[in-house]
């Protein structure tokens, strides 16, 4: 029987399936491997479980000289060192496909409620002064035959792209790589250069993981490219947006609104963002359904129970 380092409760029966098989050791919740717990049998622990605020990283690694898996409660896991695990033979895992259809509802709901600013209408009905209708009333930009921009065509991307036909809405993709001709005649999608996307675009959407490559992406620059009627949404991770730049370009009118889900400093957020009525925050809400989140839960304990037992995990982090 293995010791395994949880780093917080997680829904569902998960954990009651991991402890009938080995000693399990809870975090605190926001605490997670920071948590004195985790300090105290560090050199016993032969997994953990962890989340997005969770760093593992070198110097917590050589903590646990016999940690065999790192599974990580999310699809991304750049809070994971996983050049440090490959190094002491470390299997990293994480938890694809079961999140997609949530975030990606999450995703079109932040566009929509940008776009016709629903949430500027409740905080005017809730401080009292809706006045009466007007033709004027906070007008916002039409979401059905608009133009998308996805910023990466994965499995969160397309499910969104999915979702923008029943819109009628006009598909642009860019990524790392271009998608097959299936998906692309699937998904009615065109590949485009991605500053010709943000410029083109009614609505860009991140669907990108946080890469060298893609910290700060949705830079001063590439957002000067937005029509002043463009709504900008992140649901991918928090550092692949400048925030500032985010705020002042908002600021100025270019683009029109925006709806956010991810933060480069989760739990804080840019003040300057919390200054603005056209932002919609969302508290990293992406995969927060009950099914979803429980299914998370299960892919990561099934994968520490495969390792623990000498089986390959059905999620590796490709190393």
């Amino acid at each position: 029987m293995a010791r395994v380092f949880v780093s917080c409760a997680l829904p569902g029966d998960a954990l009651d399936r991991l402890r009938r098989e080995h000693q399990v050791v809870l975090g605190g919740e926001r605490i997670g491997v920071r948590d004195e717990a985790f300090d105290r049998d560090a050199e016993r622990f032969e997994a953990i479980v962890s989340v997005v605020t969770d760093r593992i990283d070198a110097a917590l690694l050589d903590r646990a000289p016999r940690l065999r898996v790192v599974a990580n409660v999310a699809v991304g896991y750049d809070n994971v060192d996983v050049g440090a695990c490959r190094a002491r033979a470390i299997v990293v895992t994480h938890t694809p496909g079961v999140l997609t259809e949530a975030t990606a509802d999450l995703a079109f709901g932040l566009m929509i409620g940008a776009a016709r600013r629903f949430v500027e209408g409740d905080r005017l009905l809730r401080r009292g002064a809706f006045a009466g209708w007007t033709p004027s009333l906070l007008l916002g930009s039409p979401v059905h035959g608009a133009t998308l921009g996805i910023v990466g065509l994965g499995r969160i991307g397309q499910a969104v792209a999915r979702r923008a036909r029943g819109f009628g809405m006009k598909v642009l993709y860019a990524g790392r790589r271009r998608a097959s001709p299936d998906v692309e005649r699937a998904l009615s999608a065109n590949a485009t250069p991605v500053d010709e996307l943000f410029a083109r675009a009614d609505f860009v959407s991140l669907h990108c993981p946080l890469t060298p490559e893609t910290r700060h992406l949705a830079d001063a620059s590439m957002l000067a490219r937005m029509k002043p009627t463009a709504v900008f949404v992140n649901t991918a991770r928090g550092a692949c947006v400048d925030e500032p730049a985010l705020a002042a370009a908002l600021a100025s009118g270019r683009p029109g609104a925006a709806g956010l889900d991810v933060f480069e400093e989760e739990p804080q957020v840019h003040p300057s963002l919390l200054a603005l009525e056209n932002v919609v925050l969302a508290p990293h809400v992406g995969s927060a359904d009950r099914p979803t989140r429980e299914a998370m839960a299960n892919l990561a304990v099934d994968s520490v129970l495969a390792v623990l037992s000498g089986r390959p995990p059905a999620h590796p982090v490709p190393q």
